[in-house]
């Protein structure tokens, strides 16, 4: 028997608040669920801040276990506050996470919560059953050998695999137009 009733994994908000915010009160988790996202809450979208805002939020008020994964943009981002790869950052969609923790001179301010939300990040969550993880994991690797970087990255060698990894893995990452 599982500790929890339901599990929700919710992947790749991408700035987008509003549509985070209609998505979180539409339903009620109990405190024996787990709430997993699976990365990716900045870039591209209007809000970033705004996500990282809601997401800390909801986890001081939900009663269940929240659990929050890094995706490779919330990688990405930590790379560009240390000095490293910023043009990349910025050509894949981290202007909109720059200018939304910058100051009318374009100087960067990232709250200390959120700094302390980014780099506590997971890189994936466990249980009996299932494996959750941002991008994906290596096809012929056991899920305690998986590289960082796969979990963040990877997507075709993951997607087309028929590996049986001995338990279902959920993840983000890659669109498809139903869930898979």
């Amino acid at each position: 028997m599982n500790d929890f009733n339901r599990i929700f994994a919710i992947g790749d908000i991408h700035g987008c608040s509003a549509k985070l915010n209609r998505l979180l009160s539409r339903f009620q988790p109990a405190p024996e669920d787990k709430v997993i996202f699976l990365g990716d809450y900045i870039d591209r979208g209007d809000d970033p801040a705004g996500v990282v805002e809601l997401l800390l939020r909801f986890r001081e008020r939900c009663p269940a276990e929240t659990i929050f994964l890094r995706g490779n943009h919330e990688a990405m981002f930590m790379n560009y506050l240390r000095g490293v790869d910023a043009d990349l950052y910025l050509a894949v969609g981290g202007k909109p996470t720059v200018e939304g923790y910058s100051d009318d001179e374009g100087n960067l301010h990232v709250p200390p919560e959120h700094l302390e939300f980014f780099e506590n990040l997971r890189l994936c969550h466990e249980t009996e059953h299932y494996f959750f993880v941002h991008a994906g994991v290596r096809p012929g690797v056991p899920l305690s050998g998986q590289d960082e970087a796969d979990m963040l990255w990877i997507r075709d060698r993951f997607v087309e695999s028929g590996y049986d990894w001995g338990k279902r893995v959920i993840f983000a990452h890659t669109a498809f137009s139903s869930p898979r």
